[in-house]
């Protein structure tokens, strides 16, 4: 099992991460991504969407 650790840092009034390139891998670094973290039945999810219309 791989395991992938990120510190957590202060940025303002919020906490904030980098995500690590590993989970990268297979997206096209030269489109913009949404990243969206999802927490069901006690397991966080990553999944990746590309971002279309204004939002670039």
């Amino acid at each position: 099992m791989s395991e992938i650790r990120r510190k957590l840092y202060k940025r303002g009034s919020s906490y904030e991460t980098t995500v690590p390139m590993p989970l990268l891998f297979a997206l096209d670094k030269s489109k913009k991504h949404n990243i969206i973290f999802k927490f069901e039945k006690n397991k966080w999810y990553v999944e990746f969407e590309e971002q279309r219309g204004k939002n670039k």
